[in-house]
């Protein structure tokens, strides 16, 4: 799978599925042995995986916000396929809302690993590097 609209979909779709607190969609996105994880400033890596424990992380995530997230996807690179798998890097931008106020509460890269699953493309890898903790 090299179609770079349905890659850019898959991430925009991710990152709506977020911000809207839709957790069928966000899980939607996830092959079922699939990992996430993160490195945050240079901090050591937290990985997730599979499905199950990474839509625990976005769920309890999710409850313990009290602003409004927007993720904003920028900047995406293809870097190919392979043996079935695309590879991406894409940047991410992290604004939150609350009480009428938007901050800007990180920014960072998405790397990840993409798989055509019953038709559809699903993220088997889902990595993010940000630039601070927020």
């Amino acid at each position: 799978m090299s179609d770079r609209t349905a890659v850019e979909d898959l991430a925009n779709r991710y990152s709506l599925a977020y911000d809207t607190a839709d957790l069928e969609t966000l899980e939607s996105v996830f092959t079922e042995d699939a990992t996430f994880s993160m490195v945050i400033a240079g901090g050591d890596k937290i990985s997730f995986g599979p499905r199950d424990a990474i839509m625990k992380l976005m769920s309890d995530s999710l409850s313990s916000q009290k602003d409004q997230r927007r993720h904003v996807n920028s900047n995406l690179i293809v870097e190919g396929t392979d043996g079935g798998v695309t590879r991406t890097k894409h940047y991410l931008t992290l604004m939150g809302t609350e009480d009428g106020e938007i901050k800007l509460l990180s920014a960072g890269v998405y790397s990840s690993e993409i798989v055509d699953e019953g038709g559809s493309p699903r993220f088997r890898v889902l990595h993010l590097d940000l630039d601070k903790a927020y």
